[in-house]
Formats: structure tokens, C-alpha cells, sequence
């Protein structure tokens, strides 16, 4: 019999059925995405990573997860120069687009004066705030 389980601490096995399992049904639908993961640190003097890009590439598009800059470094437009670097990679990857998601309205300026756009918003999350999803052809 079926049941189901709720639980806020599952094994890595636990989640390995399920993400294979989608993989799996997602490559029989519309092919292998070919997913390679993309990240670009900014490290201090030491070589210690204090920032930067996280992300990955797939089905033809770059998915920036992570972008953090140190306070230290804000307004030196280090994020415009972290998404190039990030699409120029995606690019010789074959990518066609790039997309990223904020609620950080100085982020969101940020992103759009790289030339993403927005496709898509959801309020209140979280409250108070907008979430912002942005994409960008390549």
C-alpha cells in the first residue's frame, strides 16, 4: 500500500528517488538537459571565496541560483561582471537564454541594466516584497 510521509530531515537517498525519478521521466519527455553546474567565485587576497555566481546550464539556458556580492565590493558593478563572465560560459556552451529570480529590488535594477527582463512576478514573497524572475537571450 501507498502511503505518504512528510518529513523536514530526508536521506539523501530519500531525495536521489525522487530527483532520478524526474530526470529520468523529464528526459524521456523532451530529452537529456545535458545539466552542468556553472559557478564563478570572488576570492580575497588569501584565496578565500567570499562571494560570487552559482548556477547551472541546461536544455539550452543558464539558471543563475546564487549571486552574492560582499558589502565591501557593492557598487563596483561586480554583478554585471560576474553575469557576463556566466553568460559568455553558457554561451560557448550553446546556450540561447539565461534567466535568474530575486526579491531584492536593488538586485532587480541590477539584473535589468545587464539587459535581463522580466517575465514573471509573485508578490508578497516574501511579504512585504516581490519576487522578480528575469531572463535574458543569449
Amino acid at each position: 500500500m501507498t502511503r505518504f510521509d512528510m518529513t523536514a530531515s530526508p536521506r539523501p537517498e530519500e531525495l536521489a528517488a525522487i530527483s532520478e525519478g524526474l530526470t529520468a521521466f523529464n528526459e524521456a519527455d523532451v530529452g537529456p538537459s545535458e545539466r552542468q553546474a556553472l559557478a564563478i567565485l570572488i576570492r580575497d587576497i588569501d584565496g578565500n571565496a567570499i562571494g560570487g555566481l552559482s548556477g547551472y546550464t541546461a536544455w539550452g539556458w543558464l539558471f543563475t541560483q546564487w549571486l552574492f556580492i560582499p558589502e565591501t565590493l557593492r557598487g563596483e558593478g561586480m554583478a554585471g561582471k560576474l553575469l557576463s563572465q556566466a553568460e559568455q560560459e553558457a554561451r560557448a556552451r550553446g546556450c540561447h537564454g539565461a534567466w535568474i529570480d530575486t526579491f531584492s529590488p536593488a538586485a532587480r535594477k541590477a539584473y535589468m541594466r545587464q539587459g535581463y527582463e522580466i517575465f514573471g512576478e509573485l508578490p508578497e514573497f516574501p511579504k512585504g516584497r516581490t519576487r522578480t524572475f528575469l531572463r535574458k537571450a543569449l
